[in-house]
């Protein structure tokens, strides 16, 4: 029976694992940048029941590049083009390891001081890095959808007296919640989890843009207030996951303002690129907002999870989360944060760690360097998809993201561009040298490229556009 592993051989494989993820990064655009197996290849060459001896570190290793790495859909690809990135970045993971191996649990301070100091003070960083109000109050949620629940689940307390968590919804009458009908789908879960129930949800139309209409906003909520609901929170989106849209968050505020209505900005993707002081005009009306959220981990190069969540009113956040059993209270509860109190989950995670890494390894300039660089290549893309006669740009371009499709002269109806944009994205997955999504943006199948990976460069585009074009004409001339 093989013993557990011990210092040396640890030290022995922490090496052999540190070169292979070396090689894993200069080899990366070697290995197709979707995974090409089928459903079921993985579970099937899996054994059906846990090993009952302890197996070698290389036989395991073995099995992870015969088994696993052929199932990897390569993230970190600068090929990667699809969804939004979740970047990372040497930094990152060099402080991910030691994170790992620190093993911290940081519910409140005195499980680790340094983990709830540091945190407080990078989100302060993030706060002035990004010119945000100063007097928010900022904290690592794992993600924007735990960051956007605990935002409904404290717009539902404010609105309710704090009653909700006491006595339940019974008597409380309807709660309502607005977004537009582009807004990211973790809104419409976080209100059945927070227990507005979904028909509560009212989606916003949109304008050409894909923006929410302020004026259908607050015609909504005069219609709400005839039928004797209660308007409760506005969700505005900063680069809505679709085409990046951006909802007048100004004209919300006001709307939320005058109505008393809590108000919410997701800018998850798109928060970003206010580490730009010329991207900043997108951020006008923030310091209306009650919560606000972007994540680093999609577009700063720091590794999943890692989601930057900010309040006006840190005490009303606390008061909705807080809960004091016998075994947490401690002598320094007042004098500092307590971070389980701010959130969902007791148990977290040393996120502050990698932010701290990354921001002090890129430095300020350096982050928007990268970040300008991915802005130059979507427009550099938007003005190639523009000029071409037989592609079409399908939203505007305000970040990193470009959407477009194919429309060559043959074909005109829309079920059949439809068709051949979807075959256009198979083909194009299929062949393993990049990988794009796709949306839907009134109505129409769209492809969506996002030219955000930390390492990428314009070669990258200008491959993946020459293929995209090469790709389009082999389809359509078999149409002809």
């Amino acid at each position: 029976m093989l013993e557990v592993m011990d210092s040396k051989e640890f030290r022995k494989q922490a090496h052999v694992l540190a070169d292979r993820m070396a090689d894993y990064f200069e080899e990366i655009s070697d290995y197709p940048v979707k995974s090409q197996v089928k459903p079921g290849e993985i579970l099937s060459a899996l054994p059906l029941s846990a090993p009952v001896n302890g197996e070698s570190f290389e036989t395991i290793m073995s099995d992870f590049e015969r088994i696993i790495m052929p199932g990897i859909t390569h993230w970190q690809s600068p090929s990667f083009f699809a969804f939004f990135p979740a970047n990372s970045s040497y930094p990152s993971v060099l402080a991910e390891m030691l994170t790992a191996a620190l093993g911290q649990q940081g519910m409140i301070w005195e499980t680790s001081p340094a983990a709830t100091e540091l945190e407080q003070r990078v989100m302060e960083w993030l706060r002035e890095l990004c010119g945000l109000p100063a007097s928010w109050t900022g904290v690592i949620q794992d993600t924007a959808s735990a960051s956007t629940l605990t935002a409904l689940l404290s717009a539902r307390e404010k609105t309710t007296g704090f009653r909700t968590n006491l006595e339940g919804f019974t008597g409380m009458g309807k709660l309502r919640v607005y977004c537009s009908s582009e807004t990211h789908s973790s809104i419409e879960k976080a209100v059945k989890i927070a227990g507005f129930g979904k028909n509560n949800l009212v989606k916003v139309a949109v304008d050409e843009n894909f923006a929410l209409i302020s004026a259908q906003l607050e015609m909504a909520i005069k219609e709400d207030l005839k039928k004797g609901y209660t308007p409760c929170a506005a969700v505005a989106s900063i680069g809505t996951t679709g085409s990046t849209a951006v909802d007048p968050v100004d004209e919300i505020g006001k709307i939320c303002e005058r109505y008393k209505i809590w108000l919410h900005v997701d800018a998850a993707f798109g928060g970003t690129a206010f580490l730009l002081p010329e991207m900043r005009h997108f951020a006008a009306g923030l310091e209306y907002a009650d919560s606000y959220v972007f994540n680093p981990h999609k577009w700063m190069f720091t590794n999943f999870d890692a989601s930057a969540y900010f309040v006006r009113d840190p005490e009303l956040l606390i008061r909705t989360f807080e809960i004091l059993p016998e075994y947490l209270k401690t002598r320094t509860r007042g004098l500092v944060n307590d971070y389980r109190d701010w959130g969902v989950a007791l148990g977290r995670r040393f996120r502050a760690l990698k932010l701290w890494f990354v921001i002090r390894s890129f430095g300020a300039e350096g982050l928007r360097e990268k970040i300008r660089l991915h802005n130059s290549l979507a427009g550099w893309l938007k003005d190639r998809v523009s000029e071409h006669p037989d592609f079409e740009l399908m939203a505007p371009v305000d970040f990193s993201l470009v959407c477009f499709r194919y429309k060559p002269k043959v074909l005109s109806a829309g079920e059949d561009l439809d068709r051949i944009n979807a075959s256009l994205l198979s083909e194009l997955n299929g062949s393993g040298k990049l990988y794009l999504s796709h949306t839907r943006l009134n109505g129409r199948f769209v492809l969506r490229m996002v030219t955000a990976q930390t390492t990428i460069t314009r070669d990258h585009v200008l491959r993946a556009w020459d293929l995209i074009q090469q790709t389009a004409l082999k389809l359509s001339l078999k149409i002809e």
